[in-house]
Parts: structure tokens; sequence; C-alpha cells
């Protein structure tokens, strides 16, 4: 069983940029699909970006293409979300999940989040 936990989020001004990190334990994450999610007040929970086990595929939603990139360092069991150009539209907690799909199904694990906030 997996572990995870984000760090990195804090208030900046529109245009600025955070990276957000997600240390795993318990389990090393090489096995495992990551994403990132965000969640703001009011809204459901959105899949912002993917990446599989050794980094070779990667996906985001259309609102950060091109501003947001999302990477993996297995030797140090972390995933990470560089944000650009940051809007107040991307305001919410930001929150990492983990899947390990075995042959008796897929079992998903949560982060407790971390805040977001863009503004002037």
């Amino acid at each position: 069983q997996v572990q995870l936990v984000e760090s990195g989020g804090g208030l900046v001004q529109p245009g600025g940029s955070l990276r957000l990190s997600c240390a795993a334990s318990g389990s090393t994450i090489n096995n495992y699909l990551m994403r990132w999610y965000r969640q703001a007040p009011g809204k459901e929970r959105e899949l912002v970006a993917f990446i599989n086990r050794d980094g070779s595929s990667l996906y985001y939603v259309d609102a950060v293409k091109g501003r947001f990139a999302i990477s993996r360092d297995n030797t140090k069991n972390t995933m990470y979300l560089q944000m650009n150009s940051l809007k107040p539209e991307d305001t919410a907690v930001y929150l990492c999940h983990a899947r390990l799909r075995s042959a008796h199904g897929d079992y998903d694990y949560w982060g407790q989040g971390t805040q977001v906030t863009v503004s002037s």
C-alpha cells in the first residue's frame, strides 16, 4: 500500500509559477499509473494530468496544455506538476492519485491535497 503526500502549493499572482510534488512512501511507485486532479469549491474533481509508469505517455486536460508539465522520478519515489502562467481559474486543491493495476483489479490511492490559490 502506498501513502501519498502533496506539497508545494500556496498563493501566487496570475502569471506566476508553482511546482507541486507528490511524495510516495510504503511502496515504490514504479508500477503505478499517476495522475494529478484538482477540485475547486463547488465544482467536481477534475483530472489535470496523467503520466504512465515510465513517463513515456502523458495526458493533459485542455485547460492546462502548454502551461503545466507532469513528470516523475521513480528513483525518488516522487511525482511533480510544474505549473506556469497560472490563472485565477487554476485555483483549487490539487490531489495526487496513484493506481496499481493487477490481475485482481485496480487499487486507487489518494493524497490529502495541497491548496493552490492564484490571486492578485
